[in-house]
């Protein structure tokens, strides 16, 4: 369809949503990199794409912006299917992780640069871009040039540029990542005030969990060009559907602890871990899982020194004091290393065994395809 094509939604109607991808997928030659995506993102929500390197997260937001060609399925704007329109007709702004500003420009006549392209009057380009100015508090620095500019005033400059178009969606492909870590942090709340300030439907992409965690009203997390979770940042943390997600949302990452299934039935799993002891998880599970090799996820801040529940002896290896947190690694057999987050600075030291605590009902259990075991709510 192009640009003159009929609505998908009766007339008068209401979208459902903002965005909706319709079993979208893409392929580099023979190599299928999105693989059938289904997404709907409502008006006004800060949704990140988070993953791996190479899960396809930039790839979709690409596709979606209109930078990359659609292989199969639909991307709906609105009430617009709009896979065969140009990026400039579909209603959206991307803000890169590059700040492709233009160094001969002032700030203002970069921010003014898409206005002036869309042939708009002197006066309506002046009155969008002091907006966009308070707003992003760069009033001050119109006149200067890009180089003159701190990076989180150059990358306040390159949304500038987007806010001015008035966008249906903003799309964000890593922008924090060329910021130090204290820097990014200040951005990450100027995002976050931005999106209350302009009302508008973000979408975000980052490899950075705790970016994902802070910022989103919805995180949706990749894996290998699939979907493997949707929910708030909270949902994610607490009741994640598999293995891959408790593992990537959190941090430090959860542990992981192999064992056998002995007993399994509505009230929970009894679990035996070997020279680690046995477990009982109030998890419901069928009874069929009796016998059957499990996985147990423990989150290094759910355990706690010389506690009841679930017992084990550790011996740090490696210990980081970071004032509010104390954080200690040890070594646990064919587990690897088990990390334990310690509030404040408690009294553990390198080479000396400590018993630590965690209540069973806040370990996670899955099986051997990775898949969640009797997750509720």
């Amino acid at each position: 369809m192009g640009e003159g094509q009929a609505s998908l939604i009766p007339h008068g109607a209401q979208p459902l949503s903002e965005l909706t991808l319709s079993n979208l997928q893409k392929s580099f030659g023979g190599t299928e990199v999105i693989k059938g995506i289904d997404l709907d993102v409502d008006a006004k929500e800060f949704v990140v794409f988070v993953g791996p390197s190479g899960c396809g997260k930039s790839t979709l937001l690409r596709m979606i912006a209109g930078l990359e060609a659609t292989t199969e399925g639909d991307i709906i704007i609105g009430d617009k299917r709009v896979n065969d329109l140009p990026p400039v007709q579909r209603g959206i702004a991307m803000v890169f992780q590059s700040y492709a500003l233009y160094p001969h420009m002032t700030v203002f006549e970069n921010i003014a640069f898409p206005l002036r392209v869309e042939k708009l009057s002197n006066g309506e380009i002046k009155t969008k871009v002091d907006e966009a100015a308070r707003i992003l508090q760069l009033n001050d620095h119109l006149q200067k040039k890009p180089g003159t500019l701190s990076g989180g005033q150059r990358q306040r400059v390159a949304i500038g540029r987007a806010i001015v178009r008035a966008p249906r969606i903003f799309l964000f492909d890593e922008p924090l990542s060329n910021l130090d870590a204290a820097l990014r942090t200040e951005m990450r709340i100027e995002l976050m005030r931005l999106h209350k300030d302009l009302g508008a439907t973000m979408i975000y992409v980052t490899h950075d969990q705790v970016e994902a965690m802070t910022m989103a009203d919805k995180i949706v997390v990749l894996n290998a060009g699939r979907i493997e979770q949707v929910g708030s940042p909270l949902d994610l943390y607490n009741r994640p559907d598999n293995r891959f997600v408790a593992g990537f949302i959190g941090n430090p990452k959860m542990n992981f602890i192999d064992g056998t299934a002995t007993a399994a039935d509505g009230t929970g799993v009894t679990v035996d871990l070997g020279a680690l002891g046995t477990i009982r998880v109030p998890r419901p599970a069928p009874g069929a899982l009796k016998g059957q090799p499990v996985t147990i996820g423990i989150r290094p801040e759910h355990v706690e020194l010389d506690a009841g529940g679930f017992m084990l002896e550790l011996t740090p290896t490696l210990i980081e004091r970071l004032g509010i947190h104390t954080i200690a690694y040890s070594p646990l057999g064919e587990s690897g290393t088990f990390t334990a987050l310690f509030d404040g600075e408690p009294a553990v030291a390198e080479g000396q065994t400590i018993k630590i605590g965690v209540d069973p009902a806040r370990v996670h259990l899955f099986d051997t395809t990775g898949r969640s075991i009797g997750q509720t709510g």
